[in-house]
């Protein structure tokens, strides 16, 4: 039950594998990337209580040698004193532009360790082994790196591609259910932005994907990176296509910001809030059915996620200031914000600019439900 989805960057191909047990098999699948047989693993505490001594044994089945570095969990590990302590752990460890650095983790660990890499002697090689849902189907594919700033999420970075990426669904199996259901906002998204037959199938396998179906979590990880994989090779710097992959994160970004990067509203979470708002407002702009952002809501509730602003517990900033942290989004051009918004499930498109005006009352009228 193994999977793997190419990545076709001229250049820099990688591929992405994806299924159970590859953890113990991950000497055989890293070594030929080494030039000497040893890696540098940054993971995170929790990932490594549960995870890094079957890596270990994976590595030295291929008598590769693995040191470590374990950082704190949580988005708030995304920041320059993290970074800044990536980087001169791997200077200690005499990281040497030939070698290659492991990010293991979800997709904390995978942004600032690919970051922490990007800038390594101008560019070092890393591996990804996600194991987080989010991870596998989003952030550890495509080469976005970086970390947050006190103005807002993932505003600093690069582009850096890793080598390979292995999607490990066994480890899925130790997630809690919270963070698990966070990750699948972003498997949802795929079907939302140019699939409406996988968003068909995840209505119907959703809830044996949640319950451990191994066959269901692969094909679910499969189909997403394959996505992704495509709008990549097709828009590697998010100049045109790419954007679509930022469906509800506009309203996403914004939300976690609002509530401090912390536990209040995991990533994913704000992901599925913000592609119910995206579908709301297209909507309301008649740009797609009514019906859509009901059957939006509907599945997601039904898999027992957060569908709106009101299921985000403590205060929330008024509409105004919500529409400020979102002007401080990536997709903003001439301090104009830019939208992805759909004209159906699976029809999203990119750039749209929406006044304000309709903004501001989609989100009194979201605030107002509290």
């Amino acid at each position: 039950m193994r999977e793997t989805v190419s990545v076709a960057l001229p250049g820099r191909e990688y591929d992405v594998v994806i299924g159970p047990g590859l953890l113990a098999e991950a000497g055989a699948l890293i070594a030929p990337l080494l030039r000497r047989r040893r890696v540098a693993v940054i993971t995170e505490s929790r990932v490594a209580a549960l995870h890094l001594e079957n890596l270990r044994r994976g590595l030295a089945a291929e008598d590769i040698a693995m040191s470590a570095l374990e950082l704190e969990p949580g988005e708030g590990t995304k920041d320059w004193a993290n970074l800044q302590r990536c980087v001169d752990w791997l200077l200690d460890e005499q990281i040497e532009r030939g070698d290659v650095v492991v990010a293991f983790g979800g997709g904390v660990i995978g942004d600032l360790v690919g970051f922490a890499a990007a800038v390594l002697r101008r560019g070092v090689r890393f591996v990804q082994i996600p194991t987080s849902l989010l991870a596998q189907v989003d952030s550890s594919v495509g080469g976005k790196t970086g970390i947050n700033a006190k103005q807002g999420k993932n505003l600093i970075g690069a582009f850096h591609q890793p080598s390979l990426v292995l999607a490990d669904t066994e480890v899925l199996s130790t997630m809690p259910a919270r963070d698990f259901l966070a990750g699948y906002g972003e498997v949802v998204k795929y079907g939302l932005l140019g699939d409406a037959a996988f968003f068909d199938w995840l209505e119907a396998q959703g809830p044996a994907l949640a319950a451990d179906d191994m066959a269901a979590r692969v094909e679910a990880v499969r189909r997403s990176v394959q996505m992704k994989a495509d709008i990549v090779e097709r828009d590697e710097t998010e100049q045109g296509d790419r954007a679509l992959l930022n469906l509800g994160h506009t309203f996403g970004h914004a939300l976690e910001a609002a509530t401090g990067y912390s536990d209040r509203l995991l990533h994913g979470e704000g992901v599925a809030i913000g592609c119910a708002l995206a579908f709301e407002l297209s909507a309301r702009l008649g740009l797609c059915p009514q019906e859509d952002p009901s059957r939006l809501r509907a599945h997601l509730a039904e898999m027992g996620m957060k569908t709106d602003l009101k299921d985000i517990p403590g205060d929330l900033p008024e509409a105004e200031a919500l529409l400020a942290l979102m002007g401080q989004d990536k997709k903003v051009v001439d301090g104009r914000l830019r939208f992805v918004l759909a004209r159906g499930i699976g029809q999203a498109f990119a750039g749209a600019e929406v006044d304000n005006a309709d903004v501001l009352t989609l989100l009194r009228d979201a605030l107002r439900t509290r």
